[in-house]
């Protein structure tokens, strides 16, 4: 099985790295267009752990090269997150069941309009159920929507306003549905892992917990591998 693991930052990408079986078998490599990928390798999986860049036009175009480089069988989002309160505590890990990109669309004096309500496209990605679930549930993990935002949420009504729309929400972040995009246009399944560093509202930056975010994204990588090996499995 060969995954392609795509992070925003170098942290997050040394952070799963640490946490994936075989991590002592590193290798740097250069893909296409100049990013610096860490190729795993493990007792029958290899993976491929790039640090795209912040948001979701760098995840894609980064998830794009790299799927242009290699072929995979999987493609993963992973990284730190705000979660929404109470349902994703500071320092728990989050699987995403549905990955939307949750400002794509247009105000309006009802409301905000998904992209699909005005007939361009899609916002929404679903990763598969069963393997998605079945992730979850080997890492422990909080299970629901993660949400795509270019712009972070910085106050409590944005916070409630997206809560509402969106009723099973866990997090925000702002790769993920880059990184699904680009999965999508090579028929490839994505999932969303993300360890949670921060509420979800008003921005507190010294409230912060991201060493323990990353800590959290490495004991969850430690338990990925067995899980996709089982799911893969006959």
């Amino acid at each position: 099985m060969r995954l392609l693991v795509v992070t925003a930052v170098a942290g997050e990408r040394d952070a799963a790295v640490r946490g994936l079986r075989g991590a002592r078998d590193v290798q740097e490599h250069l893909l296409p267009g100049g990013r610096s990928a860490a190729s795993v390798q493990g007792a029958g999986v290899v993976a491929d752990v790039l640090a795209a860049g912040v948001g979701p036009g760098a995840a894609a175009a980064g998830t794009a090269a790299a799927l242009a480089h290699a072929p995979y069988d999987i493609v993963i989002c992973a990284g730190i997150a705000g979660g929404f309160a109470p349902a994703a505590r500071v320092g728990s890990v989050v699987v995403a069941d549905a990955i939307i990109a949750a400002d794509l669309g247009s105000e309006s004096p009802d409301g905000f309009i998904p992209v699909a309500d005005l007939g361009f496209g899609t916002s929404r990605h679903l990763p598969p159920a069963a393997l998605s679930r079945a992730v979850a549930d080997a890492l422990g993990a909080g299970y629901g929507t993660v949400l795509t935002l270019s712009t972070m949420t910085g106050t409590a009504g944005r916070a409630a306003e997206l809560a509402a729309r969106h009723p099973s929400v866990l997090a925000e972040a702002m790769e993920g549905f880059g990184v699904a995009e680009a999965a999508a246009a090579h028929r490839l399944p994505v999932l969303e892992i993300r360890a949670i560093s921060n509420p979800v509202g008003p921005r507190d930056r010294a409230s912060w917990r991201i060493g323990d975010a990353l800590t959290a994204l490495t004991d969850a990588f430690g338990k990925l591998t067995p899980a996709l090996e089982q799911e893969a499995a006959p």
